[in-house]
Parts: C-alpha cells; structure tokens; sequence
C-alpha cells in the first residue's frame, strides 16, 4: 500500500537514486523498487537501501564532483 495517496497497488520497477553531498551528486542508476501505480512513489526494501547506503559511502570517498554508479552492476 502506497504511503501517500493510499493506493493498494505497487509494482516491481527499477529508479534512480540522486544524491547532493557537499556539492557533489552521486547518481545511481538501475535500482530496484516498488512504484506506486497510482502516483508513481518508489519504494525501497531493507536490503536495498542498506546496499544504497554502502554504495553512497563509496562514492563519498571519490569525492568527485559527479559519481555515476550502476546499482545492478556493483558487487
């Protein structure tokens, strides 16, 4: 069930994931969620935002003013 509109159906979908962090932005591409069919909002499992959050600390050390990472590519 959709948090925002209150809809009952969600879908398998895939997103990309942005994130601004000291004035870099971090994109990751190809990540797995649940999308609302209604009003189009995406959800993440446990799993998958934990795996984000890794992802994002990585990129972090980079520190480039862009990262592009392939969420279904990365280890």
């Amino acid at each position: 069930m959709c948090m925002f509109c209150k809809c009952d159906t969600v879908k398998p979908s895939t997103t990309t994931h942005v994130v601004n962090y000291k004035g870099c932005i971090i994109v990751i591409k190809n990540v797995p969620c649940e999308e609302c069919e209604q009003c189009g909002e995406k959800y993440y499992t446990d799993d998958v935002a934990e795996r984000l959050e890794n992802m994002v600390n990585s990129a972090k050390k980079l520190m480039q003013e862009v990262a592009v990472m392939d969420y279904s590519k990365v280890a």
